[in-house]
């Protein structure tokens, strides 16, 4: 029976990946998880699992979990190992018990763990983008080293994974990946100034966390995506396409050389593709529900605007340009959402601080996963420096090169979902 670290168990992969374990008791044993700060709910998965090993994020978590399982009334003989830190999150997905991984930590915190794993041989369910986006080359040059199986969980990237099972690699002409467009897909372009963190959080297809929906938003998901879908895949990035699909149930395309494009299909649920990866090359028996296609749909393509949405251009730019690129992209984006939750600065701000960051960042190549930390740290810190400059001059009246940082208090203007 497989054994199984959940790195981020308490977020939204980590959680529908215990679900797909509690309907498949039989197949899998959970044993390890790693969580960050939700100390509440990781007790339960303890309870209801049994992992040997639990890492969180600090001391003090620790302590507090300790807490919570001296009042379970689960006897200590049966409580798992606790432990902290970066270095426990690798001892849990590098012990020579476990199979499998599933890199669900949101951010550069999941990167050590992952690519420890990957060196170590395991299979890995990959949900945590910055793996790849951040440390694409050094990951991948690890997987081709150790053997290591990087199974995608993101369901773009699984679809287009089940696609390119249909044909042989060298037949294959173009990777086309889906985007449902956010929930400001119709909203004009002269219109996103007035945009508030609390209409851009409204995605009309996926619930997930505050990033990645702010990301979806712009399209800086998608572009994420593409850089990640050249890595796993092997493919430049003049081969990727992004396409508008407000439906969401066609998740990637494969276009072959002779003119067929094969298309992944399945419902909105998070639980096939973790199966998947769980599973594969078998398919079982999944707890999502089945398309009825005795209903009439409509599914519907459309090409992305490129000028309301620029995050999505600028990946493909930094993926071409290589080397620390994407590493700022990933990073000064997170800053620049961030702020813009906290009203710090507008949802066009967002880009503005990421292209800025770039364009004074030097390019460097990255030879170590110190060297990434190191990278995002940098950028971090620039796109922060930015956006208190920024805001600064803005409050005083002063022309900024980032205008607009200021976000705007007007009414938000009508999304359509």
């Amino acid at each position: 029976m497989p054994n199984l670290t959940i790195l981020g168990s308490t977020g939204s992969i980590g959680t529908n990946t215990l679900d797909v374990i509690r309907q498949n008791s039989h197949r899998f044993k959970v044993y390890g998880l790693a969580a960050g700060r939700n100390i509440d709910l990781l007790l339960k998965q303890i309870l209801e699992f049994h992992p040997r090993t639990v890492a969180v994020a600090t001391a003090e978590g620790r302590d507090e979990l300790a807490g919570k399982l001296a009042g379970s009334g689960l006897p200590m003989s049966r409580w798992p190992e606790l432990a902290f830190g970066s270095k426990a999150r690798v001892e849990i997905a590098t012990a020579a018990e476990v199979d499998i991984v599933i890199s669900a930590i949101v951010g550069v915190s999941g990167l050590e763990a992952t690519y420890e794993a990957v060196r170590a041989a395991k299979r890995i369910g990959l949900a945590n983008k910055e793996v790849l986006v951040a440390g694409g080359k050094l990951v991948m040059d690890a997987v081709g080293e150790s053997g290591s199986e990087l199974i995608p969980v993101d369901s773009e990237h699984n679809g287009a994974h089940q696609c390119l099972r249909c044909g042989n690699r060298e037949q294959v002409t173009k990777l086309i990946l889906t985007a449902s467009g956010g929930p400001f897909r119709s909203t004009p372009l002269e219109k996103l100034a007035l945009v508030t963190p609390q209409h851009a959080l409204k995605h009309p297809t996926w619930r997930m966390g505050n990033r990645i929906t702010i990301d979806s938003a712009t399209l800086m998901n998608k572009g994420f995506e593409v850089i990640e879908a050249c890595w796993l895949f092997g493919f430049s990035p003049s081969q990727v396409d992004v396409v508008i699909h407000p439906q969401s149930s066609v998740h990637a395309m494969v276009e072959y050389s002779d003119g067929s494009v094969i298309a992944q299909i399945s419902a909105t649920d998070m639980r096939m593709p973790i199966q998947y990866a769980l599973t594969y090359p078998e398919r079982s028996q999944a707890p999502v529900p089945k398309i009825d296609w005795s209903q009439a749909r409509r599914r519907d393509f459309d090409v992305p605007e490129y000028n309301k949405f620029p995050l999505l251009r600028l990946a493909y730019r930094c993926l071409e340009t290589g080397g620390s690129a994407t590493c700022t992209l990933n990073a000064a984006d997170e800053v620049a959402v961030e702020a813009f939750l906290e009203r710090k600065i507008g949802f066009q701000s967002i880009s503005q601080v990421v292209e800025e960051t770039l364009s004074r960042l030097p390019n460097r190549q990255p030879r170590s996963i110190g060297d990434i930390l190191e990278i995002d740290k940098e950028s971090r810190s620039l796109a922060r420096e930015l956006i208190v400059v920024g805001t600064k001059a803005a409050a005083v009246g002063k022309a900024s090169s980032l205008r607009g940082l200021a976000a705007s208090k007007t009414n938000p203007p009508t999304a359509r979902a």
